[in-house]
């Protein structure tokens, strides 16, 4: 990870978060800052997930809840019953995963795409045009057809606030 500081769950508020997973229909638990977090595929401060929720704590980084959401919202409904901790995805999903992560920085305040895809970047999100950007501009037209044809996002790019499934 590089020296920039990577923005957390914290910095970002518990209220504003709440209402974008509720969007979708996924809970958010805050964990208190010594306890342990359920479902954390990488470990804390990582987010968990576990059926339908995210548990996150405040030093949580951001893109690893909007990370963790997504995959919430891309995995078929029978995977999503039996989660916890290891999304199981294929390339393709994983893919369609972080694409949206980077589409929802948009719909929260004060972060942004360019924001999420530099955290993304210091965190060593791994892409085969290296940075993130360019993988987002350049290489991740699959990603984006993939969430299209799940109808997850319309034909301008915006999300749907829909589970895959539903």
């Amino acid at each position: 990870m590089s020296g920039k500081r990577i923005l957390t769950c914290a910095e970002v508020g518990q209220a504003t978060l709440h209402r974008l997973a509720a969007d979708y229909g996924i809970d958010v638990n805050w964990v208190d800052d010594d306890k342990p977090i359920d479902g954390s595929f990488w470990g804390e401060p990582e987010a968990g997930i576990v059926g339908t929720t995210v548990s996150i704590r405040a030093d949580t980084p951001l893109h690893s809840l909007l990370h963790e959401l997504c995959h919430l919202v891309c995995m078929s409904p029978e995977r999503r019953n039996m989660l916890h901790g290891n999304a199981g995805s294929d390339d393709l999903e994983e893919a369609a995963v972080c694409y949206l992560q980077v589409v929802l920085a948009d719909e929260l305040e004060g972060v942004g795409r360019a924001r999420l895809m530099q955290d993304m970047d210091a965190w060593g999100y791994s892409f085969r045009l290296g940075a993130t950007r360019r993988w987002f501009d350049e290489d991740a037209q699959d990603a984006r057809d993939w969430l299209l044809e799940e109808g997850l996002m319309n034909a301008d790019g915006a999300p749907v606030f829909r589970l895959r499934g539903q």
